[in-house]
Protein backbone atom coordinates (compact mmCIF):
# COMPACT_ATOMS: atom_id res chain seq x y z
CA UNK A 1 0.00 0.00 0.00
CA UNK A 2 1.05 3.72 -0.28
CA UNK A 3 1.49 5.37 3.16
CA UNK A 4 3.18 9.25 3.80
CA UNK A 5 6.53 8.46 5.98
CA UNK A 6 8.39 11.03 7.68
CA UNK A 7 12.79 10.90 7.11
CA UNK A 8 13.02 14.11 9.09
CA UNK A 9 11.03 17.63 9.96
CA UNK A 10 10.24 18.79 6.81
CA UNK A 11 10.72 15.59 4.85
CA UNK A 12 7.64 13.32 4.17
CA UNK A 13 7.40 11.22 1.04
CA UNK A 14 4.75 8.71 -0.19
CA UNK A 15 6.05 5.08 -0.13
CA UNK A 16 5.38 2.00 -0.72
CA UNK A 17 5.00 -0.26 2.57
CA UNK A 18 3.48 -3.67 3.46
CA UNK A 19 -0.12 -3.68 4.88
CA UNK A 20 -0.29 -4.05 8.62
CA UNK A 21 -1.35 -7.42 9.49
CA UNK A 22 -4.76 -7.11 11.51
CA UNK A 23 -4.47 -8.10 15.20
CA UNK A 24 -6.46 -8.80 17.70
CA UNK A 25 -9.02 -5.86 19.38
CA UNK A 26 -7.77 -3.91 16.60
CA UNK A 27 -9.54 -3.50 13.02
CA UNK A 28 -8.10 -2.44 9.46
CA UNK A 29 -9.86 0.45 8.13
CA UNK A 30 -9.92 2.59 4.56
CA UNK A 31 -9.22 6.46 5.47
CA UNK A 32 -12.09 8.25 3.65
CA UNK A 33 -10.99 12.04 5.10
CA UNK A 34 -8.05 13.23 6.63
CA UNK A 35 -6.44 16.31 7.94
CA UNK A 36 -3.71 17.14 9.44
CA UNK A 37 -4.06 18.91 13.25
CA UNK A 38 -2.73 22.52 13.60
CA UNK A 39 0.02 21.02 16.42
CA UNK A 40 0.93 18.02 13.87
CA UNK A 41 1.42 20.66 10.74
CA UNK A 42 3.69 22.82 12.85
CA UNK A 43 5.78 18.84 13.92
CA UNK A 44 5.84 18.44 10.43
CA UNK A 45 8.43 21.26 9.76
CA UNK A 46 9.88 21.20 12.79
CA UNK A 47 8.17 24.12 14.65
CA UNK A 48 8.24 23.30 18.82
CA UNK A 49 5.50 22.76 19.78
CA UNK A 50 3.21 19.72 22.06
CA UNK A 51 5.52 16.51 21.49
CA UNK A 52 8.13 17.79 19.69
CA UNK A 53 10.95 15.88 21.75
CA UNK A 54 9.41 12.80 21.55
CA UNK A 55 8.50 13.11 17.49
CA UNK A 56 12.36 14.23 17.34
CA UNK A 57 14.35 11.14 19.31
CA UNK A 58 11.45 8.98 16.91
CA UNK A 59 12.70 10.50 13.94
CA UNK A 60 16.76 10.45 14.98
CA UNK A 61 16.04 6.46 16.23
CA UNK A 62 13.80 4.97 13.45
CA UNK A 63 13.44 7.19 10.50
CA UNK A 64 11.64 6.86 8.21
CA UNK A 65 8.78 6.23 10.41
CA UNK A 66 4.82 7.06 9.69
CA UNK A 67 3.72 9.72 11.26
CA UNK A 68 0.28 11.95 12.43
CA UNK A 69 -2.97 11.20 11.04
CA UNK A 70 -5.24 10.91 13.97
CA UNK A 71 -8.24 13.02 13.06
CA UNK A 72 -10.23 11.28 10.26
CA UNK A 73 -13.30 9.33 8.76
CA UNK A 74 -13.00 5.55 8.26
CA UNK A 75 -14.46 2.49 6.96
CA UNK A 76 -13.76 -0.88 8.29
CA UNK A 77 -12.68 -3.34 5.70
CA UNK A 78 -11.25 -5.98 8.35
CA UNK A 79 -11.85 -6.77 12.22
CA UNK A 80 -9.38 -8.86 14.23
CA UNK A 81 -10.47 -11.36 16.99
CA UNK A 82 -11.68 -9.85 19.57
CA UNK A 83 -13.91 -7.08 18.56
CA UNK A 84 -17.28 -7.10 19.56
CA UNK A 85 -18.50 -3.45 19.07
CA UNK A 86 -17.63 -2.80 15.45
CA UNK A 87 -18.06 -4.70 12.25
CA UNK A 88 -16.94 -4.23 8.15
CA UNK A 89 -18.65 -1.87 6.60
CA UNK A 90 -18.78 0.64 9.51
CA UNK A 91 -17.45 4.05 9.25
CA UNK A 92 -15.54 5.18 12.56
CA UNK A 93 -13.74 8.36 14.07
CA UNK A 94 -10.88 7.85 16.87
CA UNK A 95 -9.99 10.01 19.75
CA UNK A 96 -5.98 9.80 20.04
CA UNK A 97 -4.86 9.60 23.40
CA UNK A 98 -5.70 5.92 24.54
CA UNK A 99 -4.95 4.41 28.14
CA UNK A 100 -2.56 1.90 28.57
CA UNK A 101 -5.13 -0.53 30.45
CA UNK A 102 -2.46 -2.30 32.65
CA UNK A 103 -1.57 0.93 35.29
CA UNK A 104 -3.07 0.86 38.82
CA UNK A 105 -5.23 4.07 37.15
CA UNK A 106 -6.43 1.98 34.14
CA UNK A 107 -6.79 -0.93 36.29
CA UNK A 108 -8.92 0.85 39.26
CA UNK A 109 -11.40 2.08 36.29
CA UNK A 110 -10.37 5.47 36.39
CA UNK A 111 -8.31 4.84 32.43
CA UNK A 112 -9.55 7.96 31.99
CA UNK A 113 -6.88 9.25 34.26
CA UNK A 114 -4.58 7.61 32.21
CA UNK A 115 -1.31 9.30 30.21
CA UNK A 116 0.94 6.42 29.53
CA UNK A 117 -1.32 4.61 26.77
CA UNK A 118 -0.48 5.45 23.52
CA UNK A 119 -1.05 7.85 20.64
CA UNK A 120 -2.71 7.86 17.24
CA UNK A 121 -0.30 9.21 14.60
CA UNK A 122 2.45 9.71 17.51
CA UNK A 123 3.35 5.83 18.92
CA UNK A 124 1.79 4.13 16.10
CA UNK A 125 0.66 4.87 12.54
CA UNK A 126 -2.37 7.32 11.46
CA UNK A 127 -4.33 7.50 8.70
CA UNK A 128 -2.30 9.05 5.88
CA UNK A 129 -2.24 5.71 3.96
CA UNK A 130 -4.17 3.60 1.87
CA UNK A 131 -4.72 0.98 4.96
CA UNK A 132 -4.78 1.80 8.60
CA UNK A 133 -4.46 -0.48 11.64
CA UNK A 134 -6.53 0.68 14.46
CA UNK A 135 -7.31 -0.40 18.24
CA UNK A 136 -10.92 -0.83 18.59
CA UNK A 137 -10.83 1.29 22.20
CA UNK A 138 -10.14 4.49 20.01
CA UNK A 139 -13.18 4.25 18.28
CA UNK A 140 -16.42 5.55 17.72
CA UNK A 141 -19.01 4.97 15.16
CA UNK A 142 -20.31 7.51 13.13
CA UNK A 143 -23.71 8.77 12.42
CA UNK A 144 -25.11 8.63 8.78
CA UNK A 145 -26.16 12.55 8.87
CA UNK A 146 -22.70 13.42 9.32
CA UNK A 147 -20.62 13.61 6.38
CA UNK A 148 -16.92 11.97 5.85
CA UNK A 149 -15.56 15.73 5.86
CA UNK A 150 -17.45 16.62 9.13
CA UNK A 151 -16.70 13.20 10.75
CA UNK A 152 -12.99 14.22 10.33
CA UNK A 153 -13.74 16.76 12.69
CA UNK A 154 -15.03 14.84 15.29
CA UNK A 155 -11.70 14.61 17.29
CA UNK A 156 -10.88 17.71 17.49
CA UNK A 157 -14.17 18.74 18.75
CA UNK A 158 -14.09 16.09 21.40
CA UNK A 159 -10.95 18.03 22.88
CA UNK A 160 -13.14 20.80 22.57
CA UNK A 161 -15.96 19.61 24.31
CA UNK A 162 -13.63 18.45 27.40
CA UNK A 163 -12.30 22.26 27.52
CA UNK A 164 -15.88 23.30 28.05
CA UNK A 165 -16.52 20.89 30.19
CA UNK A 166 -13.27 21.72 32.43
CA UNK A 167 -14.42 25.91 32.35
CA UNK A 168 -18.06 24.24 34.41
CA UNK A 169 -19.49 27.35 32.88
CA UNK A 170 -22.38 28.66 34.90
CA UNK A 171 -25.93 29.66 33.51
CA UNK A 172 -25.70 33.30 32.02
CA UNK A 173 -21.84 33.41 32.11
CA UNK A 174 -20.24 35.96 29.87
CA UNK A 175 -17.09 33.63 28.43
CA UNK A 176 -14.64 35.18 25.99
CA UNK A 177 -12.90 32.81 23.46
CA UNK A 178 -9.41 33.94 22.22
CA UNK A 179 -8.88 32.63 18.49
CA UNK A 180 -11.63 31.61 16.17
CA UNK A 181 -9.35 28.94 14.39
CA UNK A 182 -11.07 25.69 14.64
CA UNK A 183 -11.22 24.70 18.24
CA UNK A 184 -12.14 28.08 18.77
CA UNK A 185 -15.05 27.72 16.81
CA UNK A 186 -16.22 24.51 18.42
CA UNK A 187 -15.42 26.19 22.01
CA UNK A 188 -18.05 28.74 21.30
CA UNK A 189 -21.06 26.63 20.19
CA UNK A 190 -20.83 24.00 22.98
CA UNK A 191 -20.24 27.39 25.54
CA UNK A 192 -23.45 28.80 23.69
CA UNK A 193 -25.22 25.26 24.75
CA UNK A 194 -23.91 24.77 27.82
CA UNK A 195 -25.40 27.68 29.18
CA UNK A 196 -22.83 30.84 28.87
CA UNK A 197 -25.34 33.58 28.45
CA UNK A 198 -23.25 36.15 26.08
CA UNK A 199 -20.19 35.17 24.03
CA UNK A 200 -17.44 37.51 23.34
CA UNK A 201 -14.89 36.13 20.43
CA UNK A 202 -11.71 37.72 18.98
CA UNK A 203 -9.28 37.01 15.89
CA UNK A 204 -7.31 38.71 13.71
CA UNK A 205 -8.85 38.00 10.50
CA UNK A 206 -12.06 39.44 9.19
CA UNK A 207 -13.17 36.22 7.70
CA UNK A 208 -12.89 33.96 10.67
CA UNK A 209 -14.86 37.01 13.14
CA UNK A 210 -17.83 36.64 10.21
CA UNK A 211 -18.14 32.63 10.66
CA UNK A 212 -18.11 33.36 14.83
CA UNK A 213 -20.87 35.98 14.22
CA UNK A 214 -22.67 32.91 12.01
CA UNK A 215 -22.23 30.46 14.36
CA UNK A 216 -23.54 32.72 17.59
CA UNK A 217 -21.01 35.27 19.27
CA UNK A 218 -22.59 38.15 20.85
CA UNK A 219 -19.81 40.09 19.57
CA UNK A 220 -16.56 39.46 17.28
CA UNK A 221 -13.82 41.83 17.75
CA UNK A 222 -10.93 42.17 15.07
CA UNK A 223 -8.01 42.83 17.04
CA UNK A 224 -6.17 44.59 14.84
CA UNK A 225 -8.64 47.50 14.94
CA UNK A 226 -9.54 47.57 18.76
CA UNK A 227 -7.92 47.51 22.35
CA UNK A 228 -9.07 43.90 22.75
CA UNK A 229 -8.95 44.34 26.63
CA UNK A 230 -10.34 47.52 27.13
CA UNK A 231 -13.63 46.39 24.43
CA UNK A 232 -14.58 43.73 26.94
CA UNK A 233 -14.17 45.40 29.59
CA UNK A 234 -16.59 47.95 27.88
CA UNK A 235 -19.11 44.95 27.12
CA UNK A 236 -18.92 43.82 30.47
CA UNK A 237 -19.61 46.72 32.53
CA UNK A 238 -15.78 46.67 33.72
CA UNK A 239 -15.75 43.69 35.13
CA UNK A 240 -14.34 41.25 32.80
CA UNK A 241 -15.59 38.00 31.54
CA UNK A 242 -16.34 35.06 33.57
CA UNK A 243 -14.27 32.65 31.39
CA UNK A 244 -11.69 33.18 29.33
CA UNK A 245 -10.47 30.57 26.68
CA UNK A 246 -7.40 31.00 25.00
CA UNK A 247 -7.25 29.10 21.67
CA UNK A 248 -4.99 32.11 19.97
CA UNK A 249 -1.49 31.32 21.57
CA UNK A 250 1.39 29.51 19.87
CA UNK A 251 4.44 30.28 17.00
CA UNK A 252 4.11 33.44 15.57
CA UNK A 253 5.87 32.07 12.70
CA UNK A 254 2.57 30.35 12.24
CA UNK A 255 0.80 33.10 12.52
CA UNK A 256 -0.11 32.69 16.07
CA UNK A 257 -0.07 35.03 18.94
CA UNK A 258 2.79 33.92 21.15
CA UNK A 259 1.84 34.14 24.70
CA UNK A 260 0.37 37.78 24.10
CA UNK A 261 -3.31 36.49 24.29
CA UNK A 262 -2.49 34.76 27.62
CA UNK A 263 -1.53 38.29 28.56
CA UNK A 264 -4.91 39.56 27.43
CA UNK A 265 -6.74 36.27 28.73
CA UNK A 266 -5.48 37.47 32.24
CA UNK A 267 -6.48 41.61 32.14
CA UNK A 268 -9.72 40.38 30.71
CA UNK A 269 -11.17 37.98 33.11
CA UNK A 270 -12.82 38.83 36.33
CA UNK A 271 -11.43 38.48 39.76
CA UNK A 272 -12.30 35.08 40.64
CA UNK A 273 -12.93 34.22 37.05
CA UNK A 274 -11.15 31.15 35.39
CA UNK A 275 -8.65 30.87 32.19
CA UNK A 276 -8.75 27.88 29.91
CA UNK A 277 -5.86 26.78 28.76
CA UNK A 278 -6.64 25.33 25.11
CA UNK A 279 -3.07 26.56 23.15
CA UNK A 280 0.01 25.05 23.27
CA UNK A 281 3.18 27.40 23.31
CA UNK A 282 6.33 25.03 22.06
CA UNK A 283 7.90 25.94 25.36
CA UNK A 284 8.57 27.87 28.81
CA UNK A 285 6.73 30.66 29.72
CA UNK A 286 7.24 33.38 31.96
CA UNK A 287 4.29 34.47 33.90
CA UNK A 288 3.54 37.06 37.18
CA UNK A 289 1.97 34.27 39.55
CA UNK A 290 1.70 36.94 41.94
CA UNK A 291 -1.51 38.51 39.92
CA UNK A 292 -3.45 34.94 39.93
CA UNK A 293 -2.74 35.12 43.40
CA UNK A 294 -4.21 38.49 44.41
CA UNK A 295 -6.83 38.74 41.65
CA UNK A 296 -7.93 34.39 42.59
CA UNK A 297 -7.64 33.69 38.84
CA UNK A 298 -7.79 30.42 37.83
CA UNK A 299 -5.72 28.82 35.34
CA UNK A 300 -6.90 25.91 34.26
CA UNK A 301 -6.11 22.54 31.50
CA UNK A 302 -8.66 20.38 29.83
CA UNK A 303 -8.76 16.46 30.85
CA UNK A 304 -8.05 14.66 27.16
CA UNK A 305 -11.07 14.14 25.55
CA UNK A 306 -13.15 10.24 26.78
CA UNK A 307 -14.51 7.82 24.95
CA UNK A 308 -17.76 9.41 26.50
CA UNK A 309 -16.93 12.80 24.95
CA UNK A 310 -16.11 11.71 21.43
CA UNK A 311 -19.69 10.30 21.70
CA UNK A 312 -21.13 13.17 22.80
CA UNK A 313 -19.46 15.21 19.61
CA UNK A 314 -21.44 12.46 17.21
CA UNK A 315 -24.33 13.31 18.86
CA UNK A 316 -24.04 16.80 18.96
CA UNK A 317 -22.95 16.99 15.14
CA UNK A 318 -25.77 14.58 13.93
CA UNK A 319 -28.08 16.70 15.88
CA UNK A 320 -27.34 20.06 14.44
CA UNK A 321 -26.46 21.46 17.96
CA UNK A 322 -22.98 21.85 16.56
CA UNK A 323 -22.15 23.07 12.72
CA UNK A 324 -18.71 22.22 11.11
CA UNK A 325 -19.45 22.87 7.35
CA UNK A 326 -18.65 26.40 7.55
CA UNK A 327 -15.51 25.82 9.42
CA UNK A 328 -13.96 23.60 6.46
CA UNK A 329 -12.66 25.82 3.72
CA UNK A 330 -9.83 23.73 2.09
CA UNK A 331 -10.74 20.26 0.37
CA UNK A 332 -7.99 18.56 -1.59
CA UNK A 333 -8.14 15.03 -3.23
CA UNK A 334 -6.06 11.78 -3.40
CA UNK A 335 -3.14 10.56 -1.04
CA UNK A 336 -0.69 12.58 -2.63
CA UNK A 337 -2.40 15.86 -1.80
CA UNK A 338 -1.52 14.93 1.94
CA UNK A 339 1.95 17.30 1.89
CA UNK A 340 -0.10 20.16 0.27
CA UNK A 341 -2.52 19.60 3.42
CA UNK A 342 -0.16 20.20 5.42
CA UNK A 343 1.11 23.29 3.92
CA UNK A 344 -2.09 25.08 3.75
CA UNK A 345 -2.70 23.90 8.27
CA UNK A 346 0.81 25.13 8.97
CA UNK A 347 0.23 28.40 7.31
CA UNK A 348 -3.82 29.09 7.45
CA UNK A 349 -3.67 32.52 7.76
CA UNK A 350 -1.44 32.60 4.50
CA UNK A 351 -4.64 30.55 2.48
CA UNK A 352 -7.46 31.66 4.54
CA UNK A 353 -8.33 28.44 5.75
CA UNK A 354 -9.92 28.20 9.07
CA UNK A 355 -10.36 24.48 9.62
CA UNK A 356 -7.01 22.53 8.67
CA UNK A 357 -6.71 21.47 5.11
CA UNK A 358 -8.71 18.07 4.37
CA UNK A 359 -7.84 15.29 2.17
CA UNK A 360 -10.71 13.55 0.67
CA UNK A 361 -8.81 9.74 0.10
CA UNK A 362 -11.56 8.44 -2.04
CA UNK A 363 -15.24 8.32 -3.32
CA UNK A 364 -17.89 7.68 -0.48
CA UNK A 365 -20.08 4.46 -0.85
CA UNK A 366 -23.37 5.26 -2.71
CA UNK A 367 -26.17 5.54 -0.58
Amino acid sequence: MKAWRFYGFGDFRLDEVPVPAVLPRHVLVHPLCVQPSVTEAQLAFGIPTLAYERVRRRLETSAPIQLFGHEFCARICEVGPGVSHFKVGDRVAARAKLPCENCPLCLSERSHLCRKGPVIGFDQPGCFSEVALLPEISLVKVDDRISDSEAACLQSLSDSVAAVETADIGMGDTVVILGQGSMGLECLQIARISGAGRIITVDVRDESCQVSRQLGADHALNARTCDVVSSIRALTGGNGADVVFECAGGSPRQGMAGSQTLLQAMDAVRSGGKIIGVAWYGGPLELDIDIFRERSLRYLFPDISTQAHLEHTVRLVATGRVSLKGTITHVLHGLESVDQAFEITANKGKYNAINPAQVMMRQPAAV
